[in-house]
């Protein structure tokens, strides 16, 4: 199974960017979709999540600003990001929780991360 993230890159504060992560393999099901990012010497951190019930949170600092969605035949998680920050700065990686055959346990997949830089 792999988790491919691309749409990352360079944009003016106040811009927009959309990420896109698809998950490919041997996936059987695909429970929980969610961003993450990771900012230079700081902790990995959520972003957005997505359930397979259709719920979704944000954390505080990106709600209003920021939109998770997925389409399940595509097995793909996006997130839209408008009104960017300097604060928004950071890799982002995609996650999900995939089972593999009807049998296996979930397991948490990670992708490689994407790098989105927001100039002031």
């Amino acid at each position: 199974v792999q988790l491919q993230a691309s749409g990352g890159g360079l944009v003016q504060a106040g811009g927009s960017l959309r990420l896109s992560c698809e998950a490919s393999g041997s996936i059987f099901s695909i429970g929980s979709m969610a961003w993450f990012r990771q900012a230079s010497g700081k902790q990995r951190e959520l972003v957005a999540l997505f359930t397979t019930s259709g719920r979704t949170t944000y954390r505080d600092s990106v709600k209003g600003r920021f939109t998770i969605s997925r389409d399940n035949a595509q097995n793909t998680v996006y997130l839209q990001m408008n009104s960017l920050k300097p604060e928004d700065t950071a890799v982002y990686y995609c996650n999900a929780d995939i089972r593999t055959s009807a049998t296996s346990i979930w397991r948490h997949y990670w992708g490689q991360g994407t790098q989105v830089t927001v100039s002031s």
